[in-house]
Parts: C-alpha cells; sequence; structure tokens
C-alpha cells in the first residue's frame, strides 16, 4: 500500500505541474505569459510560426498531465513527457543546468519522473490497473517510451536549429 500511495502522490504533483505549466502557456494563468506572449517567445527560440507550436506544448503538457491523473496509459504518458520535456531541455541547454540561470533543470526533472512512473508502473490505484494494463510498465516499455518521446521532440528541435541557421546566413542573395 505504501508503494502505490508514493506512486499516487508522484503522478498527482507530476500532472498537476504539468497543467500549471499549460495552463501558462495557454491561459496566461499563475502569472504566466498566455498564448500570444508565448508564442512570440517562441519565435523568438526560432520556432515560426509560435502560435502552433505554444498550442502543441500545451496540450502535450495536458494530454500527459491527464493521464498521469488517471493513471492511464502509462508508457504514453512517459513518452510526452519526455518528448515535451526533451524539446525544453534543448532549448535551455545554452544555459546550463540551473534553473534560476535559465538552465534546463526542471524540465530534465520532470522528465526523470514521467521514467521513473515508467518503471514502475501507476500503480494499483490507477485505470491501468483497473483496465489489466499494469503490465504495460517496466524498464522495456519506458525504453520505448523514451524513443518514442526522442522521436517526436526531434521534429520540433531540427525545425528550430534550422531556422536560427538560416538566419545566421542571412538573406539569400
Amino acid at each position: 500500500m505504501d508503494v502505490n500511495l508514493g506512486l499516487l502522490i508522484l503522478r498527482l504533483v507530476l500532472a498537476a505541474l504539468l497543467w500549471g505549466h499549460a495552463t501558462q502557456k495557454l491561459f496566461g494563468w499563475f502569472r504566466g505569459q498566455g498564448v500570444r506572449n508565448t508564442s512570440a517567445q517562441f519565435e523568438q527560440w526560432g520556432l515560426r510560426p509560435g502560435f502552433p507550436f505554444v498550442v502543441l506544448s500545451g496540450a502535450s503538457e495536458l494530454v500527459a498531465g491527464a493521464l498521469l491523473l488517471l493513471g492511464a496509459f502509462t508508457p504514453l504518458a512517459t513518452a510526452i513527457v519526455v518528448g515535451s520535456m526533451s524539446v525544453a531541455i534543448a532549448f535551455n541547454l545554452p544555459h546550463g543546468l540551473w534553473a534560476h540561470l535559465g538552465g534546463y533543470e526542471v524540465a530534465l526533472v520532470y522528465a526523470l519522473l514521467g521514467v521513473v512512473i515508467g518503471i514502475a508502473g501507476p500503480g494499483d490505484w490507477s485505470v491501468d490497473a483497473a483496465l489489466g494494463l499494469d503490465g504495460l510498465r517496466g524498464p522495456l516499455w519506458t525504453l520505448g517510451a523514451i524513443v518514442v518521446g526522442l522521436a517526436g521532440a526531434a521534429a520540433p528541435i531540427s525545425f528550430r536549429n534550422i531556422t536560427v541557421a538560416r538566419a545566421r546566413q542571412g538573406p539569400a542573395a
């Protein structure tokens, strides 16, 4: 029972934090910037147009949070968390690890929490357990989820890298 309670708390906290970040981006809640200002920030990072990337990012965090809250389809939740946080890590990598300096510390912790939940599973108090899907956990399922998450992150990271490289080259002659 203690492990199930621990997993429930871990899932609920990570879900709440993901939802908080999503609603900051999408709605400006919790002193967030809202979709318009976040879109401008995404465009400064090289994701143009910013609006669809903000919506995709926010929606991903909302979906992952919902899945974690329910303990449903845990490998999918892990993949979404890893993918979304990998993009954030890549964009904040130049600032180093520590969050107070604009680093990737928070994104790394969220991604690792998603991996831990993937390995351990959501526990007995979950939709996965109720549906008999609690076997969809462990190192192999989680490795698959990590691969899927990183593959999903590759597109926005590559898009951004191409956009930044083109901007550095300047206008074509």
